[in-house]
């Protein structure tokens, strides 16, 4: 399977099937499961092996099954699913940081992703120094040699900053701190995190592993001693765990999700290109396109822009115009998914922050995202071209 390709390998690794020799992955619907004998009760909860399972919340078939699956498609060595993208990432942080240890991440992050950093990890005495993710002298000023993490998402939501993974993982190598990367933009298709230096990688399953908008589900990938000596512990107690019907929805997403995600890409690209010209917008922001601050930085990491663009409308008024103006492109706030969402961050998921804030990280009153779906491309285009024209 190591000589296999992602495209493959997302079809077909980790099944594992039962005595009925299924093709679909089975889904197994339980919380519980029965031991031969007291001993092998006690056996098992002594050490467990990788096809022995003891309750749902610490591991099941199904969830294994995606969880193999993510975690070869990314080169990590093991991976734990979770509920969702967020029990992802708080899992991740919260599994290896304690009172007193230091982290250092970038600013420009997604609310709930800022709320963990600033609000939570805080409040239980972890210290927290913020950069600006595209600056490297900024990363190296703050990075100490008692930082124990770094965190930061691979390309930025919603002003898509892409930065530089080998970089940074450098220098936080250079003090052993463990590099925690929020790969949801680059998405499992163009991610070569891992090798480019992140030691853990998150995913919110949510979006483009889903990509249906059917279920919450995220994940966790890294080393084994990572995901069962630190991660595992964590989630099993606390309770994060993602259910089997939803890793099964998750394992049929994984079969689709190179055609899909780079479809996706393929229409965000044509988009970006045709509205660069279009005089009705104050800036069209694109990691693939040749006019973006990190575009050959892009290139090189993810080889493609990915699934989502931002415009900027010049004003919030302007951006609720055309929002409302829209046939095709629904209004909501996920992203990844088959059906291309517009959502305005400034007052929605990025409501919270304060408005100084707003304006440093570029969320601006008209920024609004976009994020592209499986619809034909010109109908998508001609969509955004009726709704710029009533401006």
């Amino acid at each position: 399977m190591k000589t296999w390709k992602k495209r493959t390998k997302a079809v077909h690794a980790g099944i594992r099937r039962s005595q009925y020799g299924e093709v679909s992955e089975a889904i197994y619907l339980t919380q519980g499961f029965v031991y031969d004998s007291a001993e092998a009760a006690e056996a098992r909860f002594i050490e467990t092996g990788q096809d022995e399972f003891i309750y749902a919340r610490y591991g099941n078939p199904t969830v294994a099954m995606f969880e193999d699956r993510i975690a070869a498609m990314e080169g990590a060595e093991d991976g734990f699913a979770t509920a969702s993208g967020m029990a992802a990432v708080n899992g991740a942080l919260m599994a290896m940081l304690r009172a007193g240890d230091h982290a250092v991440s970038a600013r420009a992050l997604f609310g709930s992703c800022l709320y963990i950093l600033e609000e939570v990890l805080t409040r239980f005495g972890v210290e927290v120094t913020f950069v600006d993710g595209t600056d490297l002298a900024a990363w190296a000023a703050a990075i100490r040699p008692d930082t124990k993490a770094v965190f930061f998402e691979s390309v930025s939501n919603p002003t898509l900053e892409v930065i530089d993974i080998r970089s940074v993982a450098q220098l936080a190598h250079d003090v052993g701190a463990t590099v925690i990367v929020d790969n949801v933009f680059a998405t499992p298709v163009f991610s070569d995190a891992i090798v480019q230096g992140a030691d853990v990688v998150v995913y919110s399953a949510t979006k483009h592993i889903d990509g249906q908008g059917r279920a919450l589900g995220g994940v966790i990938l890294g080393t084994r001693d990572f995901i069962r000596g630190t991660v595992e512990p964590f989630m099993k107690h606390t309770g994060g765990s993602m259910s089997p019907f939803t890793a099964w929805m998750m394992l049929k997403g994984l079969e689709t999700i190179e055609l899909r995600v780079r479809a996706q890409a393929a229409t965000a690209q044509m988009l970006a290109d045709e509205l660069q010209s279009d005089g009705k917008l104050a800036q069209v922001i694109y990691p693939g396109h040749v006019t973006h601050p990190q575009y050959d930085l892009a290139m090189a990491q993810m080889g493609a822009g990915g699934t989502v663009l931002s415009i900027d409308a010049g004003s919030q008024v302007a951006a609720f115009k055309l929002l409302n103006a829209l046939e095709i492109i629904t209004i909501s706030n996920n992203l990844g998914d088959a059906k291309s969402i517009a959502t305005h961050p400034a007052t929605t998921t990025h409501q919270r922050l304060p408005d100084a804030t707003k304006a440093h990280l570029g969320i601006t009153p008209g920024l609004v995202r976009l994020s592209v779906g499986l619809e034909d491309p010109d109908d998508l285009l001609a969509d955004l071209r009726g709704a710029l024209a009533d401006l």
